[in-house]
């Protein structure tokens, strides 16, 4: 059964006017297949600096939007804002250029290349570099410095030359950060970063995006509501592909229709 706790004083934003400026936003977002509406109108104001969670039960429209706002799917209509410029019509790796970059809840690494190899190859590619995969490992020494201070950043470095199929699953999850802190995005999209953890590996991977999000704006879909509880400043919640909360995680724990919502009935 869905738990909601009290509100326990996640990552603080100082209510500045800087803080009410936006890092992202839709407007109107809406997501249609053949008929059925997926995400309906959907308003988001993701504010600069803050980490945001968009949560719901399954069914929701979470992932649907998610890939709308990355970019990964179209939008049927509506508008996505970063930094207040208009990135609906762009490409992925276009929007990834202007400093928004994502993860998937299905790690991505490659399997068969060390830790740092892994990190390298995403500097080589941010870079423009991908013209030299192929010219032998020599070619990318020049980015060690660079990949060695990412591992560090996510407490990886000690895994620095151990294939990236040997570490843990939680490894592989900071290292899939790692990667995407290479392309240095100033909004990083995370999707369920701790999908089938264990409780430890949450809390690392939870203490990690804790300290990665000094300077950066994130935003996460995420199911683990005790993880949401402890690090978001704001939490979006949708049901059938709607918005029907959003606040803090005490104001949305405490909304009738979010408890409607999780378990089928109101509750007091």
């Amino acid at each position: 059964m869905l738990q909601f706790g009290s509100d326990s004083g996640p990552h603080s934003v100082v209510p500045t006017e800087e803080a009410s400026y936006y890092a992202l936003e839709t407007s109107c977002l809406t997501k249609a297949f053949h008929g059925f509406v997926a995400v309906r109108k959907v308003d988001l104001k993701v504010r600069r600096g803050a980490i945001h969670a968009l949560i719901g039960p399954n069914g929701a429209g979470k992932t649907t939007c998610f890939n709308l706002i990355s970019k990964f799917l179209q939008p049927s209509d509506g508008k996505i804002l970063l930094d207040g410029n208009d990135i609906t019509d762009l490409e992925p790796f276009e929007v990834a250029r202007l400093g928004m970059v994502r993860s998937f809840q299905i790690s991505s690494v490659f399997p068969d290349l060390s830790v740092l190899d892994n990190v390298k190859i995403s500097l080589q590619q941010h870079a423009r570099m991908g013209h030299k995969f192929w010219s032998g490992p020599k070619s990318r020494d020049v980015l060690d410095d660079m990949a060695f201070s990412l591992l560090r950043e996510v407490q990886l470095d000690d895994c620095a030359p151990v294939r990236a199929a040997e570490i843990s699953y939680g490894h592989k999850r900071s290292l899939e950060i790692a990667t995407t802190l290479a392309l240095e995005p100033s909004v990083l999209l995370l999707d369920e970063p701790t999908a089938g953890m264990s409780q430890k590996d949450v809390g690392t991977v939870t203490a990690l995006i804790r300290r990665l999000s000094s300077g950066r704006t994130i935003l996460l879909v995420e199911h683990n509501l005790a993880m949401v509880e402890s690090l978001c400043d704001r939490i979006t919640v949708l049901a059938r592909g709607e918005i029907i909360a959003e606040g803090s995680y005490s104001e949305v724990a405490g909304d009738k229709s979010v408890k409607a919502a999780y378990l089928g009935t109101d509750h007091d």
